[in-house]
């Protein structure tokens, strides 16, 4: 029999994310400038083989989050994903993962920021960047405070955006291949997909080479373990929502990029495009590259909104809960909002905002690449935590979840040696390498930091088993 352990934290959030809500919320995870952005520099590098790379990577995430949803209806946990590296890998990996994820995001943030300057230059070139930047910020700081329900339906209109714009570009990409219409339709054809140098057109080796980029584009996908706590019916929402993410791949990610490469050969794209707007200049769309700018922009603060504030103030949250860090930042407002970590996120984030206007032509690729690093390191540290429980539950120490990772522990195996090759492909490139010096120096930030923060970690509860919570209420 499994004795019953005290609970931690989620009591004191509000429900206030309904079941659209999180489902948005896992679509708008994987959709940003990952893909809007960083897709024209990958096919420009790869050609039609990109595709193949998206969905490889897809596959590996999807494993991640089956892991991931085995734990949340094992039971809610404080911070998601941290607060099992805390129990089944120990105080220090808990740490360590919050305060890891929450830099992921806070830079990340900073780049989508500066991103949504550089788009509104688009209409308004005497708009400087950091102005532009500057009002994002407030807007979506004073939204994040105000309640959960109303970053959650913030977020579920721009994840609304971001889906009918592309579910529009393969429904007019479609119609050109179809019916042979617009400026591309003499061009446009499947045939592009190999008729230009092949697959492969540059070799295997610059395929591989794309997919720091590619896994970047697929940072947020983990987004639905930190909304566990604060949405409604979780054993249901949940699986519901990581059950949906091989359609949404295959439609977003593979889906848009297979009709853009037949309406548009590769070697027509070039880095630091968005193919989606060369996509409908080919096509001639009245308008079409200011849909686009308008999309690509709802996308960063999209990005900004779910992952810049709403997970780091849960993350720092996390850390004032569970001894990680200063117990102040563990406070929640009448309202169940963490207001002091989302001013925190916020102001650090504001960096950002200061430094954009001088942020160097390589800026975006070292941010995504440390950014991805982090990534890589979370990720692995859910599969190694579902590992452990997979064990312990195996042996009758914890109760068994309703919801299994299939393969395990096969999958997870798999994964993580693909994790680690993609660790390889970091290293082998000047301009990515940057990100292993950066991580290896927040590695040792993290251990000095965990000096001063052990004891009060050791201190920390653990929560209590999502079946007995329920049988408690």
């Amino acid at each position: 029999m499994v004795a019953k352990l005290p609970d931690q934290s989620a009591e004191d959030y509000q429900r206030g994310l309904g079941t659209r809500q999180v489902q948005m919320l896992a679509i708008g995870g994987t959709i940003g400038t990952g893909l809007f952005l960083g897709a024209g520099e990958n096919i420009a590098k790869a050609g039609p083989s990109l595709i193949l790379t998206y969905a490889v990577a897809g596959l590996a995430l999807f494993f991640v989050m089956r892991a991931l949803g085995e734990l949340l209806t094992y039971r809610r946990a404080e911070g998601g994903f941290a607060g099992y590296a805390r129990e089944f890998l120990g105080p220090f990996w808990g740490y360590a993962t919050t305060w890891t994820y929450w830099i992921i995001w806070v830079t990340t943030g900073m780049a989508e920021l500066t991103a949504a300057g550089k788009y509104i230059q688009k209409w308004w070139p005497g708009v400087e960047q950091w102005q532009t930047a500057l009002v994002a910020l407030v807007v979506l700081f004073v939204v994040n405070l105000i309640s959960v329900k109303l970053f959650g339906e913030l977020e579920f209109w721009f994840a609304m955006i971001k889906v009918a714009a592309i579910v529009m570009m393969i429904l007019v990409g479609l119609g050109v291949l179809v019916f042979g219409f617009s400026d591309a339709g003499d061009t446009a054809g499947v045939g592009n997909l190999w008729d230009h140098g092949g697959v492969f057109p540059e070799g295997a080796g610059a395929t591989i080479m794309t997919l720091q980029m590619v896994m970047f584009a697929y940072l947020g996908v983990e987004l639905v373990g930190v909304t566990a706590s604060e949405a409604k019916d979780p054993e249901k929402n949940i699986p519901r929502a990581i059950n949906a993410l091989p359609v949404r791949f295959a439609l977003f990610y593979l889906g848009s990029l297979l009709v853009i490469l037949a309406v548009v050969p590769w070697t027509a794209f070039k880095g630091g495009a968005s193919p989606f707007v060369l996509a409908f200049d080919q096509i001639g769309i009245p308008g079409g590259a200011d849909i686009v700018n308008f999309v690509v922009l709802t996308a960063a603060l999209s990005s900004c909104n779910a992952g810049g504030l709403y997970s780091t103030s849960r993350m720092l949250r996390t850390a004032g809960v569970n001894g990680d860090g200063p117990k102040v930042l563990g406070r929640l407002n009448g309202r169940g909002v963490p207001v002091l970590t989302v001013v925190i996120s916020a102001l650090v984030m504001g960096i950002g905002v200061v430094v954009n206007a001088v942020v160097p032509e390589k800026a975006f690729e070292y941010i995504t690449s440390v950014s991805t690093g982090g990534a890589l390191l979370v990720w692995t540290v859910i599969l190694v935590a579902h590992m452990v429980y997979r064990r312990r539950s195996a042996a009758g120490e914890l109760p068994r979840a309703p919801y299994r990772m299939p393969w395990a522990p096969y999958t997870s195996w798999a994964v993580l040696a693909f994790f680690a090759f993609v660790t390889v492909t970091i290293a082998w490139e000047a301009d990515t390498r940057i990100a292993l010096y950066v991580m290896a120096a927040w590695g040792a930030l993290v251990v000095v930091g965990w000096l001063f923060v052990r004891r009060s970690s050791q201190e920390a509860r653990v929560p209590v088993p999502l079946a007995e919570e329920s049988t408690s209420a």
